[in-house]
């Protein structure tokens, strides 16, 4: 790959063939060196895993000029930490970008994303990182909506940088235009009924995850959640440092 422009590593949870990275990859493929490197299959709900017990194994997918894509066997977090060991050459990205996941990553979801694991990894290594995520699970999910609005961040990170320590958590509802663009808090939510318990024919029971969201926070206006459910781009800022400080002060009254 080239010099001349920005270097920017993609990987996704939903596998390298999911839709939503091959529309990043064509959003941003005319301004910027991409390099893909993203999971064989789909990893939703890995967060920051990585693989210890298993090895890794890469496969070249595709070559252009300024674009390589990769698949692995790993996790997000493994695609991220072996791009930057053996498929970069040396080159730091300048950006890193998670996505775009297809379904919702906003609220207590960013906990579990694998979409939010890259974005984490590469802001533990200190490289601008960003998770992109439209609200629809759809394999044919639309995300043409989702087109100016990742150019004009990509281009304001390239440009201004983030914080050490802190990645952006974007989501962005299944609607055809955006209210705005909200910079918004998390949510506080919760996952109900997440267990399925079904009865085997052979005599054992088994158990599907499920579930269903809902939220603490129905009409608080400055949350990731509130924001898409009304028709707004929701970016979040979200730390690396989960140290409750203000915990910190009161444990100071302790006597400990």
């Amino acid at each position: 790959m080239k010099n001349s422009k920005p270097f920017i590593l993609i990987s996704n949870d939903d596998g390298y063939q999911a839709k939503g990275i091959r529309s990043l990859v064509d959003m941003l493929s005319p301004i910027a060196d991409i390099l893909v490197c993203a999971p064989d299959s789909a990893r939703s709900g890995f967060s920051c895993a990585f693989s210890a017990n298993n090895p890794l194994r890469l496969e070249l997918k595709s070559k252009t000029d300024n674009v390589q894509v990769w698949s692995c066997n790993g996790t997000p977090v493994d695609c991220v930490k072996i791009a930057l060991s053996e498929l970069c050459n040396g080159r730091t990205p300048d950006l890193v970008l998670g996505g775009i996941n297809h379904g919702d990553n906003a609220s207590v979801n960013s906990h579990y994303s694998g979409t939010m694991g890259v974005a984490m990894e590469g802001c533990m290594k200190y490289i601008p990182s960003m998770a992109l995520s439209l609200c629809d699970h759809r394999e044919d999910a639309d995300f043409s909506p989702m087109v100016p609005v990742i150019k004009r961040l990509v281009a304001i990170i390239l440009d201004k940088g983030l914080p050490r320590g802190v990645c952006l958590n974007v989501n962005a509802p299944a609607v055809p235009e955006y209210k705005g663009i909200k910079v918004c808090r998390m949510a506080y939510g919760r996952w109900k009924n997440e267990i399925v318990r079904c009865h085997h024919q052979r005599g054992f029971d088994y158990f599907w995850m499920v579930g269903a969201y809902e939220t603490d926070e129905y009409d608080a206006e400055d949350t990731d959640h509130w924001a898409v459910e009304h028709g707004y781009v929701a970016i979040t800022p979200t730390s690396m440092d989960v140290s409750s400080y203000e915990m910190i002060e009161q444990m100071k009254d302790w006597n400990l």
